[in-house]
C-alpha cells in the first residue's frame, strides 16, 4: 500500500508535467533574420496547423502594437508571413502568435537596427522556460509528496511497534 501511494502521487505529478512540456514543443513562432535595419523584412513563421485556420501574428515594441494575418503555408508546415519594417522605430519587438483555433504559437522576438548597423543575425526564438520550470514543478512536488506520506506511514508503523 505504502508503494502504491508513493508511485501514484509521482505518476500523477509525472502526467500533468508530460502534458504541459509538449505544449511547449509545438507551440513554437520563429522570426528570421533577428536583427533587420529599418526598411528590411522579417518572416514570421509559426507551428500552427493551417488546417486549424489562419495564424495571427501580434507584434508590439516601441511604436507598434498591431496584428499581421498568416494564411500562407510554410515550407516546413505551419503558417508564416512577411513583415516589412519601413517606419519602425529601433528596438526590440516581440511577435506572439495565436493559430486559428485559439491556441497559444509561441513567441519571438526580432531587432530593428539603423540602416548600416548591425548585421542581420539567425532568426530569433524565445525560449519555452515558464512550460518546462512547470512541468518540473509539477514532478518535484509529485516526488515530495509521495516521500512525505511514505515517511509519516513509517513513522506511525515505527510508533505502533
Amino acid at each position: 500500500m505504502k508503494a502504491q501511494s508513493f508511485l501514484g502521487t509521482a505518476a500523477v505529478g509525472v502526467g500533468l508535467g508530460a502534458l504541459l512540456l509538449p505544449a511547449a514543443a509545438l507551440a513554437d513562432t520563429r522570426v528570421s533574420p533577428a536583427t533587420t535595419p529599418v526598411g528590411g523584412t522579417v518572416v514570421l513563421t509559426t507551428t500552427c496547423n493551417p488546417n486549424a485556420g489562419d495564424a495571427i501574428f501580434r507584434v508590439t515594441g516601441p511604436d507598434r502594437d498591431q496584428n499581421v494575418r498568416s494564411t500562407t503555408a510554410a515550407a516546413g508546415g505551419g503558417l508564416s508571413a512577411e513583415l516589412f519594417t519601413a517606419g519602425f522605430t529601433l528596438g526590440t519587438y516581440t511577435v506572439a502568435a495565436t493559430c486559428g483555433d485559439g491556441s497559444d504559437g509561441g513567441s519571438a522576438t526580432f531587432t530593428v537596427t539603423p540602416i548600416g548597423g548591425a548585421q542581420a543575425g539567425a532568426g530569433g526564438r524565445d525560449g519555452d522556460t515558464g512550460v518546462l520550470v512547470a512541468g518540473g514543478a509539477l514532478a518535484a512536488g509529485a516526488l515530495a509528496g509521495g516521500t512525505y506520506l511514505l515517511v509519516r506511514r513509517r513513522r506511525r508503523a515505527g510508533a505502533t511497534a
